[in-house]
């Protein structure tokens, strides 16, 4: 794969200077040196590298890497912030000469009209049943202010969002909700919920790990616009949950804390029945009526 910084040390070489032994990596420096076409100088602990004939070595590297073989485009490759597969497959043939996200963004869902910018465009967020909407120009992507934006963990919980419409308007009352999902695994949506003002409530699995990715990946980036949804019958589930989910985790998150009082109480109560419970379980049963249980909406 070719990064700017792999593209400068090369030039760099190619152009008679010398480069930090640990600006290469090793498996090419080690390729380079059997080939006899780099030299090593040490001084003290500090190594460097020096092209010993530098026609051969551009001729080298032009021969056994696609991505060196027109060095205008392999500079256009490692600098180019935008760079798709695209870009790639027409400069050379060769899609997959540097790592590229072909897939960037987020899915979301709503079972409700949410009326929605993308691009300065105009779109109602309303999937039909059965499908949800994927976002891959995020930072283009706009909600109204009063939305709260619900991160859910788990994508069957994600998908089935109408399956769960009367136990989330019990949860949060009065509120317009747009549901996300952390999905494929990335920081976009966390990026993009720093770009905006609107709260931010995350529903995952009720067990330490899950805790853990709330505190850690989100309410740690987003303060106090981020909030654990934690049902008020929450308890009584955790007293017939999974200890062998409990007893997994246990060794790394044994102690895990929060300065939220209603996030460490979930904590306590986790530890005190040494149990875990999926977020799957809301799906199909209802909950019974209770305040919700939320340290800031």
């Amino acid at each position: 794969m070719l990064s700017k910084s792999l593209y400068r040390s090369l030039k760099r070489l190619l152009s008679g200077q010398t480069i930090a032994a640990s600006s290469l990596r090793k498996e090419l420096a080690n390729e380079l040196l059997y080939e006899g076409l780099l030299t090593v100088h040490a001084q003290g602990s500090r190594r460097t590298y020096a092209a010993i004939d530098r026609q051969a070595l551009q001729a080298y590297l032009s021969a056994h890497y696609e991505t060196l073989r027109d060095w205008t485009v392999a500079e256009q490759l490692s600098t180019k912030a935008d760079n798709t597969r695209a870009l790639q497959a027409a400069a050379s043939g060769n899609s997959k000469l540097t790592s590229v996200r072909s897939c960037p963004g987020f899915p979301i869902n709503s079972y409700e009209p949410l009326d929605c910018q993308l691009g300065g465009t105009p779109i109602e967020v309303y999937p039909p049943n059965g499908s949800f909407l994927f976002i891959t120009d995020w930072r283009h992507f706009a909600i109204p202010s009063d939305v709260v934006v619900v991160g859910i963990e788990n994508m069957e919980n994600f998908r089935l969002v109408r399956w769960q419409r009367e136990w989330f308007t019990r949860m949060l009352p009065g509120k317009r909700l747009l549901f996300v999902a952390r999905y494929p695994q990335s920081t976009d949506l966390r990026s993009w919920l720093q770009t905006i003002t609107n709260l931010y409530v995350h529903f995952g699995d009720f067990d330490l790990a899950g805790i853990h990715i709330f505190l850690a990946e989100f309410q740690a980036f987003l303060g106090d616009r981020a909030s654990l949804l934690i049902p008020p019958d929450i308890e009584q589930r955790l007293s017939k949950g999974s200890t062998e989910r409990y007893n997994a985790q246990y060794r790394k998150f044994k102690h895990l804390t929060s300065s939220i009082p209603s996030v460490q109480c979930l904590i306590d109560l986790i530890n005190l029945y040494h149990r875990a419970y999926d977020q799957e379980g809301y799906i199909v049963q209802g909950m019974e009526k209770g305040a919700v249980q939320m340290d800031r909406l």
